[in-house]
């Protein structure tokens, strides 16, 4: 169990790829805290009844006080924060449209969510990574800031954000051994998009006839370069965007 006794935060883990995550990094022995704006109480009780230390946390990550209280229960609780992977993002409620459709307060919320959520979260951990000189921060991007997708300017312009703030936070972290990474999906079916009807029909069959590996992509072919990217075996991988899409991107 490549990650036991180790403390992993998973924002967004109520449902879809954090909730997978949350599992795989459970079965290689970590810790996890489950942190979802929704409750993901049940969520946490699943891999409790597995055996493993789980805790379900309610948060608002575009809300500095309501992640600096997820970081500090976690510590109460655990005593140490080891992994962090920013999930949490405005996804799969999109609306495809033109940009000038796009409202500011659209656009803002995007932002404060999908970039600043990621922002909020690696600073308040930081502390505490660099007081125990090690620590791993996985940000979960998205593989249409590599392709310019259309009619969703908002939400590729949040995670291309994430891309270049992992390259900076790798640099601004490593003196104290602390690895920053992303993975980077193409379009998965997690609940969240499956529920969405008009994002489902406009890149399902895109995404899979741009794939050197031509099938639909799950929530559990994304979770394994999470896991790998969270544990020792990374520990000289920094300021790298993994791109798991099937090969759908080459970068």
């Amino acid at each position: 169990m490549t990650l036991q006794g180790k403390v992993a935060i998973v924002t967004g883990a109520q449902t879809g790829i954090g909730r997978a995550i949350a599992h795989r990094l459970a079965a290689d022995g970590a810790s996890v805290v489950l942190a979802d704006i929704r409750d993901a109480e049940s969520a946490a009780r699943e891999l409790r009844e597995s055996g493993t230390r789980a805790l379900a946390v309610e948060v608002d990550v575009a809300e500095e006080h309501s992640v600096q209280a997820m970081v500090e229960r976690t510590l109460a609780e655990f005593g140490s924060v080891d992994i962090l992977v920013n999930n949490a993002a405005i996804a799969s409620a999109l609306r495809l449209r033109p940009f000038e459709q796009i409202t500011v307060a659209e656009w803002r919320r995007m932002q404060d969510v999908n970039a600043m959520g990621p922002f909020l979260c690696a600073r308040s951990v930081a502390p505490h990574m660099r007081r125990q000189r090690s620590g791993r921060i996985v940000n979960i991007t998205s593989g249409t800031a590599f392709k310019g997708a259309p009619l969703m300017l908002d939400y590729v312009a949040s995670k291309g954000a994430v891309m270049t703030m992992t390259r900076s936070l790798a640099r601004e972290l490593g003196s104290d051994f602390i690895t920053v990474n992303a993975v980077s999906p193409g379009y998965t079916l997690s609940e969240g998009n499956l529920g969405n009807k008009e994002l489902d029909a406009a890149h399902r069959q895109a995404a899979i006839a741009s794939r050197a590996l031509p099938r639909d992509a799950w929530p559990v072919d994304i979770v394994g370069a999470v896991a790998f990217l969270a544990s020792d075996d990374a520990a000289f991988i920094s300021g790298q965007i993994l791109a798991v899409d099937g090969g759908s991107v080459y970068h």
